[in-house]
């Protein structure tokens, strides 16, 4: 890719050789206007062979032409640096092939705005972006909030289940502990025999011959 930009100083024409047959460049538009710079761009008629473009510049009544040239190229598009603000522009556009270049498109006629306007859209943008972040932020807060206040809401129905069984465990523990235990044994154990107090071991006496 080959770029060649010259700044003439007088309305002397740039000698170039037209190519017979070369149909100009269609629907020549400019877009993102700014105060110091602004994009070209435009459309090619089917079927001719163009392997660049050159761009004709020029302020309103004022003498002076800047002539941008890029070839080995298929970009439909140029950007424009360096222009003044609050200034009237004219732009022409040209195919360039093998052969010469095509005529000039149709005049096209645009104005660069202020500096302060240029920056105050800028800072309606960035203002635009941050509350944009803003409210995703929040969202992600809330959305972290309602996770939060729901696994404590689990946590306290758990825990009331859990308090809610204890006694009747407690209650399944006495009822096993006095099955297993007697009146001789309050703790439990087995039932030994006693010897009924009337009862009395038999005597035995002794004769001596």
């Amino acid at each position: 890719m080959e770029r060649l930009i010259l700044l003439v100083l007088s309305c002397v024409g740039v000698s170039q050789v037209s190519a017979d047959g070369l149909s100009p460049p269609v629907n020549v538009t400019i877009k993102a206007v700014k105060a110091n710079s602004a994009v070209v761009t435009w459309d090619i008629p089917d079927g001719d062979p163009v392997i660049g473009f050159a761009i004709t510049q020029q302020k309103k009544d004022v003498h002076m032409l800047r002539f941008i040239q890029e070839v080995n190229t298929t970009t439909r598009s140029c950007a424009l640096w360096d222009l003044e603000e609050e200034t009237d522009y004219i732009i022409h556009v040209q195919s360039i092939s093998m052969f010469g270049t095509s005529p000039q498109s149709e005049p096209l006629r645009f104005r660069t705005p202020k500096e302060v306007e240029t920056q105050g859209s800028k800072n309606k943008d960035e203002v635009t972006m941050e509350d944009q972040l803003r409210a995703g932020e929040l969202i992600i807060i809330v959305v972290v909030l309602i996770m939060w206040a729901g696994v404590i809401a689990l946590f306290c129905r758990q825990y009331d289940i859990i308090k809610d069984n204890e006694p009747n465990n407690n209650k399944d523990k006495a009822k096993n502990s006095s099955e297993c235990s007697t009146p001789e044994h309050p703790t439990g154990g087995l039932l030994r025999s006693k010897f009924s107090k009337n009862n009395r071991m038999p005597s035995v006496n002794i004769i001596e011959v």
